[in-house]
């Protein structure tokens, strides 16, 4: 009786060292399927986000008309109602890859998407308007991105033509946000 007990408890330590180490297929399909579903969750924000984060490299390029506005209505509490105005060349030779046009109209400043820009946001249009003092020409101007909210105290001079889709918007050009530097 003892040696056929002998016997089997060496053939199930026998069994259990020659199995190899590793994953069964079973659990290596559990690990892919929790993989996938978490992708599946995350995927959905990434176009989104690659819209945001192209639309605020892009807007960089209205940088060279925010001077040109703010030294006129610092000189003459006046802003410029176009580009010539403003000494600027016409809107649609200021350009980049995923910008057509950059239009200044009553001091805001009207950038349209167009060129290599996401299909979502071809044509268009992101408002960056400035937010002044009336009576206090030295404070510098406050540039208002898209629907999002004036600086306490300041006045947004120009109309708001941002069309783009909030979802595709910069976080502070969102309504409710108060904005105080450019995209």
């Amino acid at each position: 009786m003892r040696s056929s007990l002998s016997r089997s408890t060496s053939s199930r330590r026998s069994a259990l060292s020659s199995r190899t180490p590793g994953f069964t297929l079973i659990e290596l399909m559990v690990v892919i399927g929790v993989i996938a579903v978490l992708a599946l969750i995350a995927l959905p924000g990434v176009p989104d986000k690659l819209i945001r984060d192209r639309i605020v490299e892009s807007v960089k390029l209205a940088d060279i008309v925010k001077p040109k506005v703010a030294d006129a209505w610092t000189a003459t509490g006046k802003l410029p109602v176009d580009n010539i105005a403003a000494g600027l060349p016409v809107a649609d030779k200021i350009v980049n890859d995923y910008i057509s046009a950059v239009a200044v109209e009553s001091g805001a400043i009207q950038v349209t998407f167009g060129n290599h820009a996401n299909a979502a946001i071809q044509g268009k249009v992101l408002s960056l308007r400035p937010g002044v003092i009336e009576d206090a020409r030295i404070v510098p101007v406050s540039w208002v991105c898209g629907n999002a909210a004036p600086p306490n105290k300041m006045t947004v001079k120009g109309l708001n033509k941002t069309d783009v889709p909030a979802r595709y918007l910069p976080f502070n050009c969102r309504a409710g946000t108060a904005a105080s530097a450019p995209p």
